[in-house]
């Protein structure tokens, strides 16, 4: 049964090295790499008032929602839109291969647009005045109220009036002909029926959204559409994929080196304890390496320095546990019962220091913008994964080891422990004081 035990340390041992071999290249190739690691165009743009008004946090708010739909156009991956100051909106846009078009795009003001179904457009943006969602007082279901101008409410009243009469419900089956399609920049947004003729300015778009949320983002689209403020580009600058890629393959060095100094000092000084800590690393890496991957994360130099921070604090965990470990050899328990109250007395300093830096990654995440959070999102998941690798995956292994004879020792294991007393057993053997020595039955006579 302990040569079995044996032999499965060692083969679980050689799968791991063997798939964090093959596995690491393909996981770095699926990561999405941000502005500073890719080459990308850096854009600044300066929201413009109309005379006499001042850009209020909410022209801001739309303003972005207009922006990210348009970015979304292009395919790119995860951009990164944050505003700067009251009137300034930045966008990042990593691995742009046509930086002109994207700027064009994104520079452009929005076109918003109310078409029938045969393409003509009736209303555009300056029609409409607001957009707001709501739900209806007697289905309860999530809506979006329109209201437009003086020139948009006959408009809008004459049209609606004559799809009402042009194209009748039969049987009160519905004519498609009678919805008008609302485009934004080209792309549709929703194509609402008309039921009525509406001719007092207000309408509902009603019907067509699942979850309120949907309804609200529609609203702040239309809003977005129908912004009085125009848009100029202050800065625009072109990182060059040279630079992103130097950065890259410096930063990867500098991830490897640190991860060889780190297992070279785990095995040297702690010997199979330390080679399992290193297998341990490498099971960490490929699940971060894969979650990074599957939630379509942005990685940038910030990233990367979390990744390094989190792989710290990993080791750091398997060091408690194993200095756990050694008090418990050194106070006379067997290696099984060390290795038992060693993660259990580790377990909740662990807990506890990994708690207060995710509570500094919430904080950062919150409060902070593009490269920060993309730090405190690496921090955050790398320290998850290397709890579940301290605690469970090491834990099994080293259990496995402590149930081999021949590996089942001091030496092997890096534990120092106290030299027997030349008057018996003592110290990690078991001590034992002498018990004073009795007189039984009754004293001989002289």
């Amino acid at each position: 049964m302990r040569k079995n035990k044996l032999w499965q340390f060692i083969v679980i041992a050689i799968l791991i090295v063997a798939v964090g071999y093959a596995g690491f290249g393909p996981l770095m190739g699926l990561l999405n790499y941000g502005l500073d690691l890719r080459g990308g165009v850096h854009v600044v743009l300066q929201a413009k008032p109309a005379t006499g008004q001042a850009i209020s946090d909410e022209d801001m708010s739309h303003l972005q929602a207009v922006m990210r739909q348009r970015v979304d156009q292009l395919g790119v991956s995860e951009p990164v839109l944050q505003r700067e100051g009251k009137d300034r909106l930045i966008v990042e846009l990593a691995g742009v291969k046509d930086p002109d078009q994207a700027v064009e795009l994104i520079g452009k003001t929005a076109m918003l647009e109310f078409r029938t179904i045969d393409g003509k457009v009736v209303l555009t943006g300056r029609d409409l005045v607001d957009a707001k969602p709501s739900r209806d007082t007697v289905k309860n279901e999530p809506i979006v109220n329109l209201e437009f101008n003086t020139e948009g409410a006959r408009k809008f009243g004459q049209i609606t009036s004559q799809l009402v009469q042009q194209y009748p419900e039969v049987n009160g089956q519905r004519d498609p002909r009678r919805n008008i399609a609302i485009y934004l920049d080209n792309e549709l947004l929703t194509a609402p029926y008309v039921k009525d003729s509406i001719t007092d300015g207000r309408a509902q778009i009603e019907g067509g959204f699942a979850t309120f949320d949907e309804a609200a983002g529609i609203a702040a689209l239309l809003r977005g559409g129908a912004l009085p403020v125009n848009v100029e580009i202050m800065e625009k600058r072109t990182v060059g994929p040279s630079l992103g890629q130097d950065s890259l393959q410096k930063s990867a060095v500098a991830v490897m080196v640190g991860l060889i100094a780190i297992g070279l000092f785990m095995i040297l000084y702690y010997r199979l304890l330390g080679v399992i800590a290193d297998l341990s690393l490498v099971v960490y890496a490929l699940i971060l390496l894969a979650a990074l991957a599957g939630l379509h994360a942005t990685l940038t130099l910030p990233g990367i320095a979390g990744l390094v921070l989190s792989v710290g604090m990993a080791v750091d965990a398997n060091i408690i546990i194993y200095e756990r470990i050694r008090d418990e050899l050194r106070h006379g328990k067997s290696f099984r019962a060390a290795v038992e109250s060693g993660f259990r007395r580790a377990f909740w300093t662990i807990f506890d220091s990994n708690l207060t830096t995710l509570i500094a990654g919430a904080v950062l995440y919150y409060l902070g913008t593009g490269p920060i959070r993309g730090f405190a999102v690496t921090l955050s998941l790398g320290i998850v994964v290397s709890m579940f690798t301290a605690i469970v995956l090491t834990r099994w292994l080293v259990r496995l080891v402590v149930g081999v004879d021949v590996l089942r020792s001091a030496a092997l294991l890096g534990v120092s422990l106290p030299a027997a007393s030349p008057a018996g057993p003592t110290g990690a053997q078991g001590s034992e004081k002498p018990r004073p020595s009795a007189v039984h039955g009754r004293p001989r006579k002289a």
